[in-house]
């Protein structure tokens, strides 16, 4: 059961762990009605949670049968990628340059990222995926609260999520994760403390190709 405090935001936050988890795969169709049941909630705030997730692109509204679990495709995912390169681009510069509302954070900022960091890597090189999905995502969304542009934030935050649920179906069916997931966390946050470019740009780089590449391999495409 749900706490009836903040009911749509409490739906909406479920439902997106659900669909990232898994639990709830691409395709599969469900009813307003079916949620309410499902959370001993009345139907109001589950609409409201739905449309929620339908703006995020993670649901499709299906005109008098309810909603369906969006399908990403490895284009998707590309065009994803390479979106988010761009902006983290932009912010990486603001940072170093000075110019516009970004700003360096300040020491309670960087220990709150680099605790995200550190629990980021730790479940990336132990495979845990679970872990780190949570973690990874308040770790960027933190890192890129420094430009003080809450739009900006809520854009890269909306990616980061549409990416993890195109690749999260593929890497359960993996047996064995560790090793394979990313865990440059702690290695970007240094480069971001230094205003260090180049370096923050090289990295960003090199993940999105580990994340192209791991992805192919799981699909088996290219």
């Amino acid at each position: 059961m749900i706490r009836r405090s903040t009911l749509r935001a409490q739906i909406a936050v479920a439902l997106r762990d659900e669909i990232m988890a898994g639990r709830l795969p691409t395709g599969r169709d469900f009813t307003v009605k079916e949620i309410a049941e499902q959370y001993g909630v009345s139907a109001t705030p589950v609409r409201e949670a739905l449309v929620d997730l339908a703006a995020q692109g993670l649901l499709e509204v299906e005109q008098h049968r309810g909603f369906r679990v969006h399908e990403f495709t490895l284009d998707d995912f590309r065009s994803m990628v390479e979106a988010r390169t761009l902006v983290f681009d932009g912010v990486f510069r603001q940072v170093a340059s000075g110019e516009g509302r970004a700003r360096p954070p300040d020491a309670a900022a960087l220990a709150s990222v680099r605790r995200r960091a550190e629990a980021a890597e730790r479940a990336a090189l132990a495979g845990e995926l679970d872990v780190l999905i949570g973690y990874d995502l308040r770790y960027w969304r933190e890192l890129g609260g420094i430009i003080g542009n809450s739009y900006i934030t809520d854009f890269l935050d909306r990616i980061r999520v549409q990416c993890w649920a195109f690749a999260v179906p593929y890497l359960r069916r993996e047996e064995e994760l560790a090793g394979q997931l990313w865990s440059g966390h702690r290695e970007l946050l240094a480069a971001v403390e230094r205003r260090d470019t180049a370096s923050a740009e090289r990295i960003v780089g090199e993940y999105n190709a580990h994340s192209v590449a791991l992805v192919q391999k799981l699909t088996g495409r290219s």
